[in-house]
C-alpha cells in the first residue's frame, strides 16, 4: 500500500482520504489550521495522523487538496520539503462562469507546479475529472498524466487500492486537456446529463 500526505483539509481530502484508509494506505493530513488537520485525521481513523504545516511530508505521494489558485503557492512555500516526493495535483482551474479555464495559455496547474517544485520531485495530474459525490458513491475511471513513469506507476497503484481504475493519458502536457475534460464534465452536468451523478470514462469494445 501507499504512504499518502494530504496538504489541505477540505472535502476532497476527506473523500479521497476515506477511500485511502479503507484501501489500507498510510495517511497524513496537513493544514494551515492545525485543529482542522487534527480533526480530519481523527475523522478518517485507520491510524491517520496530522502533520505540521510546512514540515517534510511523511507520505511518498503528496496530494495538494487545495483550491487551484493555492496549489502553486503551497508547493513553492513547501519548497525543498517536497524533494523526492510525487506531487499529485487534483485541482480544476475553472473560470468564473465554469465554461472555460482560468488560464488562457496551453498550460495547466500541474505544469505550473512542475516549474516551482524542488529537484527530484515529480508531478502527476489526477482525480480532477470526477465529482466528489461520484468518488464517494461510485467506481469511476481516474485519468492521470505525468512525465515520470515511476511516479505515475506509484499513483496508479494508489488508485488501484481505492478500488478505482487508473488510466494513463500521457505526459504532463496532457494535464491541460484533463483540465479541459473537467470543464466538459461541468458542462454535461448542467446540460445534456442534467446532474452530477456521473463520470467520464472509457468503454472498451471487445474484438
Amino acid at each position: 500500500m501507499s504512504s499518502i500526505t494530504f496538504i489541505g483539509t477540505g472535502n476532497m481530502a476527506r473523500t479521497i482520504g476515506t477511500l485511502a484508509v479503507a484501501g489500507g494506505n498510510t495517511i497524513e493530513v496537513m493544514g494551515r489550521d492545525q485543529s482542522k488537520a487534527d480533526d480530519l485525521a481523527k475523522a478518517l481513523g485507520g491510524g491517520a495522523r496530522a502533520g505540521k504545516w510546512g514540515a517534510v511530508p511523511a507520505g511518498d505521494i503528496v496530494i495538494t487538496a487545495v483550491l487551484y489558485n493555492g496549489v502553486v503557492p503551497v508547493v513553492a512555500e513547501y519548497g525543498d520539503a517536497l524533494a523526492g516526493k510525487v506531487i499529485v495535483d487534483i485541482s480544476n482551474p475553472f473560470n468564473a462562469a465554469f465554461d472555460g479555464l482560468a488560464h488562457h495559455e496551453e498550460t495547466s496547474i500541474a505544469q505550473e507546479v512542475a516549474k516551482v517544485a524542488p529537484a527530484g520531485a515529480s508531478v502527476v495530474k489526477a482525480f480532477n475529472t470526477i465529482f466528489r459525490n461520484v468518488l464517494e458513491k461510485g467506481r469511476p475511471d481516474v485519468f492521470i498524466a505525468g512525465d515520470n513513469a515511476q511516479a505515475k506507476a506509484g499513483v496508479a497503484a494508489f488508485i488501484d487500492s481505492l478500488g478505482l481504475r487508473p488510466l494513463d493519458a500521457g505526459g504532463l502536457k496532457m494535464a491541460h486537456w484533463l483540465e479541459g475534460m473537467g470543464v466538459v464534465t461541468v458542462g454535461l452536468a448542467g446540460n445534456g446529463v442534467g446532474h452530477g451523478d456521473f463520470a467520464l470514462g472509457v468503454n472498451e469494445i471487445a474484438g
